[in-house]
């Protein structure tokens, strides 16, 4: 990252609003810890994204994008190997803006925008014509990303790292207790207190997101649910869309954008 927090070699189009960035990254390609003086809009046009903001990462898929306001310090990752899409938007620009990390729906309209807006010499009225409907397609998705905050206590921090190493794992909550050296009632708290949920739905997440890792390298879904955890391909998908609102075939498949 340069000084200005913007990728070496970009710069801002003299009019506009909005300036696009392009970058195929490897599985485990990592950008460290920056801030952009810019809204920034992260959007993997295949693959998946890995983004964290303080205890908060967010798994996204194609058809998920994350707003990150000007100012957030925050790490990218590419979970899979990606082609990322990177909007960086003047703050004095942008008629509406989130004030906290936000995942938006990525429809074709707007992954469409992304690519229109990433084209060289694109003209200053039709870049601005172009710029102002992509402003009405950010929209907040109804069901968001894979959004997985890592518990502070140290005990509950043991039983999410067994997970995240495991997403199959079927211990259940008295097993997962006696690893933590606590109780399973203070377990729950333990996981709602500083997650936000608590342990079955931590859990869920958790393998979600391994999901749509493993989605994203071609795998089936039957294999999948198996190394998720599932016995069958319907409950996994049903669990799946419990998470993310839609199918696998809807986020990977010929309906994704």
């Amino acid at each position: 990252m340069s000084r200005s927090g913007h990728p070496p070699g970009l710069l801002a189009p003299p009019s506009g609003a909005a300036l696009v960035g392009r970058f195929a990254l490897s599985r485990g390609r990592r950008f460290a810890e920056h801030v952009h003086p810019t809204h920034q809009l992260a959007w993997a046009e295949r693959g998946v994204l890995s983004i964290s903001a303080g205890d908060t990462t967010w798994a996204l898929p194609p058809t998920r994008a994350l707003w990150i306001p000007a100012g957030v310090r925050h790490t990218t990752a590419a979970a899979t190997a990606a082609a990322m899409h990177s909007l960086y938007l003047r703050s004095s620009r942008v008629p509406t803006a989130f004030a906290r990390p936000t995942v938006l729906a990525v429809t074709p309209l707007l992954a469409a925008l992304i690519g229109h807006l990433g084209r060289a010499g694109l003209g200053d009225a039709e870049r601005a014509r172009a710029e102002a409907v992509l402003f009405d397609q950010l929209v907040p998705a109804p069901v968001a990303s894979v959004e997985l905050a890592l518990p502070r206590d140290e005990r509950a921090r043991r039983v999410a790292d067994a997970l995240l190493a495991d997403p199959a794992d079927d211990r259940g909550v008295d097993a997962l207790a006696r690893l933590a050296c606590t109780s399973p009632r203070t377990l729950h708290r333990l996981f709602r207190e500083t997650t936000g949920c608590g342990l079955g739905e931590w859990r869920l997440r958790a393998r979600m997101r391994t999901a749509l890792e493993l989605l994203a390298t071609g795998l089936p879904v039957g294999v999948v649910a198996h190394r998720v955890g599932y016995r069958t391909p319907s409950a996994f998908v049903a669990a799946f869309r419990k998470v993310l609102g839609t199918t696998p075939a809807q986020v990977f498949g010929p309906g994704g954008p």
